[in-house]
Order: structure tokens, then C-alpha cells, then sequence
């Protein structure tokens, strides 16, 4: 399977690139950058043809799918030229900054045949893979509250690139970009769905976007979810809270171990460690998959469009300082 890469603008494009170079199945063909020295540069690193246009890359008839780490702002215009031209899409998170972008998006791969799938790493690692299946025992009773953290020291250590900070391509700061990961997990361990969104954003080192973000989901059932992200915190563990009536799952606090304690099992009435399986394959393999055998990734879809309601909400509700149920969002 040959693939066009579109846009190196994402700290993660080179990590893509090598799964792509890894997977026995896909390689790198070609190269299309809204920036055409760095695409340049990645094409002549690639040893692959660069196109000033996207058009010329996605008229090629021997490229079967596109890799999109464009800026977020552009999402909708490349994966609806993509979508248009028959090529398959694997693309960074987000689909695009609006519910009513990512509808269109969806709306016309689904019209042209064409496979997409969204990066959302964790949904696939061993600790979440091992905490859905304690929630599918029940071992927690009812769901409470749950909190996610995920941070780190890109604005003030200077390591994030200077364009991780433009409110107009990123569409946002902090909780766009690294508090997606939170955003779905905590949505993921709530099991219900969101009625309401509160967000706050700190604005540490001055810059145009959040570079430190905590969001509140609210449910029906009175369970709270809060998700945190940030751009200014050094060693901040990655962690994960889930709590119940009858019990609390710990992970990453700060040892990437994962605790359980449940009134429900006599074998975890006090804390205990609780094994983790390997990580199931990839978002790009699940891709590569679809691709090859004519399926639909519909849960990773589902979970990718909400993520945007939540992005969106949480946006609005820094804008109008109130929550914002996602039901109101223009879809």
C-alpha cells in the first residue's frame, strides 16, 4: 500500500513515517507540505518525490492512502480532497476543531468508500485494555468520578516547536493537543455520556493559546469526569483516577502501575497490583487493516467525534464562562 504523506507539521509526523516504514504491508511514496522546504527536506530524506500541490499528489493513481499531520486548521480541507480522490485517511487527532467540520469530513468518506481512522494511542495500551475490563466486571459498582492527567514542560523548557502555540492553526493550546488523551480516556472510564462541559485555561508563559487546561464533565447520573493537560509542568505523571461505590482503580501515581481495591472481590479488599497486558496493535495497523479487508473503524470514528463535541464545548465554555452541554454544538 502506497502512501502520500501530507504535511510534516506535527510533532508526531516522523513517528508516523516510521510506522509507515515499519509495517511490512505500507511504505511512503510521496510528499505534499503547506510548507514546501520542509516538505522538500522530508521528501529528499524519504527518497520520494515532492508535490507542490496536493492536488498532483492525490491524482497519483498507484497512492491508495494519506497520512494527515497538517495543521489542525486544515484538517477539513485536505481529508475532503483526500476523501474526494478515493485515498484511505490516517490522521492525527483531532479530526478537525468543530463538530460541524468533522461531520462533513466523516459524512463524505462514508459517501466515497474511503477508510478512516484516527490516532488515539492510548485507547490501545496494555493499562487502558486492563482498566475496561475491571469497569466490565463491575468491580467499581457505579462510576463516580474520574480524573486523567497528562502534562508535560514543552512551553517552558522550549522543546515544543513555536507553532504548537497559533490559535489559528492548532485551534487551541494545551487540551487540543496533548488533553485530547485525557479527554477520551476519562470519557472512555465514565461509560455515560457528557451533559455538561466546564472548562478553565491558565495562560502560564503568556502565548496566544492555554498552556495549562482542567476540564469538568458533568453526567446525568451525578459521576464527574476531570481531565487535565498542560504545557508547563515538570515531572507530572501521567495518571489515571477511577473511582466507584465500591472501589478505585489507580494508575501512573507515579509509577506506571496499576492498583485496584474493591469491596466486590475478596482478593482486592486492600490495595493490590494488577497485571498488564501487552498493548494491542496500533491505530496504523487497525488502519492498514480496514484498508485491506473492507472494514469500518466505527468505534474509533465514534470516539474521535466526540472528542471534538468535547474540544469544542470545552472552547466555548472559556469563550461564554459557563458550561456548555455539547448538545448545543452546531453539528
Amino acid at each position: 500500500m502506497k502512501i502520500g504523506k501530507i504535511s510534516y507539521w506535527h510533532v508526531h509526523a516522523w513517528d508516523y513515517t516510521k510506522q509507515a516504514q515499519e509495517h511490512p504491508d505500507t511504505e511512503i511514496a510521496a510528499v505534499w507540505d503547506e510548507e514546501p522546504s520542509r516538505g522538500r527536506q522530508a521528501a529528499e530524506q524519504l527518497g520520494v518525490p515532492f508535490y507542490e500541490h496536493l492536488e498532483e499528489l492525490l491524482a497519483l493513481e498507484d497512492i491508495e492512502g494519506v497520512i494527515v499531520d497538517a495543521p489542525t486548521n486544515m484538517h477539513r480541507e485536505v481529508m475532503l480532497a483526500a476523501a474526494r480522490a478515493g485515498k484511505h485517511i490516517f490522521t492525527e487527532k483531532v479530526i478537525a476543531p468543530t463538530l460541524a467540520e468533522v461531520h462533513e469530513i466523516v459524512s463524505e468518506c462514508e459517501r466515497q468508500g474511503v477508510k478512516l481512522t484516527v490516532s488515539l494511542p492510548r485507547l490501545n495500551d496494555g493499562y487502558t485494555l486492563a482498566m475496561q475490563d475491571i469497569l466490565n466486571q463491575g468491580l467499581l459498582g457505579k462510576i463516580t468520578y474520574v480524573r486523567t492527567r497528562l502534562s508535560h514542560n514543552g512551553a517552558t523548557a522550549g522543546w515544543l516547536p513555536e507553532h504548537f502555540y497559533s490559535a489559528e492553526q492548532c485551534g487551541g493550546g494545551a487540551l487540543i493537543d496533548l488533553g485530547c488523551h485525557p479527554m477520551y480516556l476519562t470519557r472512555l472510564f465514565l461509560g455515560q455520556d457528557i451533559t455538561g462541559v466546564n472548562a478553565s485555561f491558565g495562560y502560564v508563559t503568556g502565548r496566544e493559546v492555554e498552556d495549562n487546561a482542567v476540564v469538568t464533565l458533568q453526567t446525568a447520573s451525578g459521576a464527574v469526569g476531570v481531565v487535565e493537560a498542560g504545557f508547563v509542568n515538570s515531572h507530572s505523571p501521567f495518571a489515571i483516577e477511577v473511582h466507584g461505590t465500591e472501589g478505585t482503580l489507580m494508575y501512573g501515581t507515579p509509577e506506571a502501575r496499576l492498583l485496584l481495591r474493591s469491596q466486590l472481590n475478596s482478593e482486592y479488599r486492600e490495595w493490590k497490583e494488577v497485571a498488564i497486558p501487552d498493548n494491542r496493535e496500533s491505530a496504523f495497523h487497525q488502519w492498514v487493516g480496514h484498508v485491506q479487508n473492507d472494514t469500518e473503524a466505527t468505534d474509533n470514528v465514534g470516539t474521535a467525534v466526540e472528542l471534538t463535541a468535547l474540544m469544542e464545548a470545552s472552547n466555548r465554555s472559556v469563550r461564554e464562562r459557563r458550561t456548555v452541554a455539547p448538545g448545543e454544538l452546531k453539528s
